[in-house]
């Protein structure tokens, strides 16, 4: 198995028109968050075959898939990765995780980041210090700092919140609408497991916290109570 056999097993999927769309859904146009993306037009379960196909790729070759300028093969080397983790003893997840905090310049879009960093780095750090994401967190790259929220998905979901809203913290001054969108994501996600506490952070930080972030934190709340917390009104 090579990265060029993936590849060419990837372009025979490509769709014209459907690259034209995700192009634009994936704002690459000049000047927006992923100017000069290259998309094939390939539909993700589309990408799971071929992944599942090359699941035993060796990470030199994974390597390789993710450095393609092609966004679909990038996700699929992602999805190798993720794969070959959950099967993986601890120093092999070890090796795993080096490899994709090395190659984080090709995971750089909100899908590549939202699908990979938790089932990847997050399940890592579940038993280990997580001065990682707080690095990342303060890393110059927008897509490194939505790594940095988004992996902590993996922390909540066992119902462990320090690290999600510290993250948070550090991200309300942030000026991207997409750090603001992973913000809140994964405060409603906190707020599934401990509304109280999500509702203390807004209500703590409420004058710092962006309206997109605030927005998608309260979104699955009662109406008339999203209102009234979107008017500054906390009961």
């Amino acid at each position: 198995m090579t990265a060029e056999l993936l590849i060419e097993s990837m372009q025979a999927l490509a769709d014209r028109e459907k690259a034209k769309f995700l192009q634009r859904f994936f704002k690459t146009g000049k000047g927006q968050y992923a100017e000069g993306d290259i998309f094939w037009g390939i539909r993700v379960p589309e990408t799971r075959q071929v992944a599942k196909a090359y699941c035993n790729l060796p990470l030199s070759e994974i390597e390789r898939v993710l450095a393609n300028s092609v966004h679909e093969v990038r996700l699929c080397g992602l999805l190798i990765l993720i794969e070959q983790f959950k099967k993986s003893c601890e120093t092999d997840r070890k090796t795993i995780v080096d490899c994709y905090l090395s190659n984080t310049q090709y995971i750089n879009n909100w899908d590549l980041v939202d699908l990979s960093c938790y089932q990847i780095l997050g399940n890592y750090l579940m038993d280990k210090p997580r001065g990682i994401l707080y690095r990342l967190a303060k890393s110059e790259n927008l897509w490194e700092q939505r790594i940095a929220i988004v992996s902590t998905w993996a922390f909540i979901r066992h119902r462990e919140f320090e690290d999600t809203l510290a993250i948070s913290e550090m991200l309300l001054d942030h000026p991207h609408d997409l750090i603001h969108k992973a913000v809140g994501w994964m405060l409603r996600e906190l707020s599934k497991r401990d509304e109280a506490l999500m509702l203390h952070f807004i209500e703590t930080h409420y004058v710092k916290i962006p309206r997109t972030a605030l927005r998608y934190a309260i979104e699955k709340l009662p109406e008339e109570q999203r209102k009234a917390i979107l008017q500054g009104q906390f009961l």
